[in-house]
C-alpha cells in the first residue's frame, strides 16, 4: 500500500531550463564554441542561429576574446539548414514572411562572423553540408579531418544556394570556376579536394585535428591584438572588393520564392 502522507510525497522535479543550442568554454583569450551540445540533429535551426548571433554580438563588448574556435560535438560538423523548419514556417505563414525572418538570421550570422574582431577558426569533421559549409566558409581559418566530406546540395533539391550570402564568400575564398562546378553538380567532395581548392587550409587525421588548431592558436595569442584586428579587417575589405555587386541581402527572398514553388503553395 502506498504511503500518501505529506512526508513521503516526492517533491516535483524542478523544470529543466531550455538548453542552449551551443556550448561555450573560455580558455584565456580563446573562446571555444561547440555546436550540438545536447545531441540534437546536426542542423542549423533558428535556435542555433539565435544563440550564435547573440554570442557574436556580445563579443563587441569582450575584447579579451581574441580567438574563437567553432566546432561540433555531433557526429558531423553540420548537415545544413533545417529544411523541416522552413517547411513548417511556410505552412504556418504562406506569405513567406516568417520564413524570410529565419533566412535573414543566416545573413546576420554570417555577417557577424565575418565582422567580429576575434580571429575565427573552424574545426570540421564528418559531413559538412550546405549551410554548414557556408558557416565554415565565413571563418578566417579552416581545418578539417581527412575523413570529412563536403557537399552543396541545394540545386539538386530544387533550391538556390541562398544561405547567409555564402555564394559571394565562397567565390572570394575559393574562386568562381571551382565553386561553379560544385554548386551546379552538387557532387560530394573529400577533404583533399577541399584543401586543394582552398576551402580548407589544413587537413589532418581526426585524432590530430586539435593539434592543428593549437598550432594556429599558440602564435595567434602572442600577436598584437591591434595588428590582428586590423589585418583581419583589411583582408575582409579586400575580399569584399570582389563583391561590390553583392546581392546576398536578397537570399532570404530567393529562398522563400523557391520553397513556394517547391511545395506548390
Amino acid at each position: 500500500m502506498n504511503d500518501s502522507s505529506p512526508a513521503s510525497v516526492s517533491a516535483p522535479a524542478p523544470a529543466r531550463t531550455a538548453p542552449k543550442a551551443v556550448l561555450t568554454e573560455q580558455d584565456g583569450p580563446v573562446l571555444h564554441v561547440r555546436l550540438n551540445p545536447w545531441g540534437q540533429d546536426d542542423t542549423l535551426d533558428s535556435v542555433v542561429l539565435d544563440d550564435l548571433i547573440t554570442l557574436l554580438d556580445d563579443l563587441h563588448e569582450r575584447p579579451d576574446v581574441r580567438i574563437l574556435t567553432l566546432s561540433s560535438l555531433g557526429t558531423d560538423f553540420c548537415l545544413g539548414a533545417d529544411r523541416t523548419e522552413y517547411q513548417e514556417a511556410l505552412a504556418a505563414d504562406p506569405s513567406g514572411a516568417s520564413l524570410r525572418r529565419i533566412a535573414d538570421k543566416a545573413h546576420r550570422l554570417c555577417q557577424a562572423l565575418e565582422n567580429t574582431h576575434a580571429v575565427t577558426i573552424a574545426r570540421l569533421h564528418g559531413r559538412v553540408i550546405g549551410a554548414g559549409l557556408a558557416l565554415a566558409a565565413f571563418c578566417d581559418l579552416r581545418a578539417g579531418a581527412d575523413t570529412s566530406r563536403f557537399r552543396m546540395p541545394e540545386v539538386g533539391i530544387g533550391l538556390p544556394p541562398a544561405w547567409g550570402g555564402a555564394m559571394g564568400r565562397l567565390v572570394a575564398e575559393v574562386g568562381a570556376s571551382r565553386i561553379r562546378e560544385l554548386m551546379l553538380t552538387c557532387d560530394a567532395f573529400d577533404a583533399d579536394t577541399a584543401h586543394r581548392i582552398g576551402l580548407l587550409h589544413r587537413t589532418a587525421p581526426l585524432d590530430r585535428l586539435d593539434t592543428v588548431i593549437d598550432s594556429w592558436v599558440r602564435p595567434l595569442v602572442r600577436r598584437s591584438p591591434e595588428a590582428l584586428v586590423l589585418t583581419k579587417r583589411m583582408l575582409a575589405g579586400y575580399a569584399r572588393a570582389d563583391r561590390t555587386a553583392d546581392v546576398s541581402l536578397l537570399d532570404s527572398h530567393l529562398l522563400t520564392a523557391a520553397l513556394h514553388r517547391h511545395t506548390g503553395t
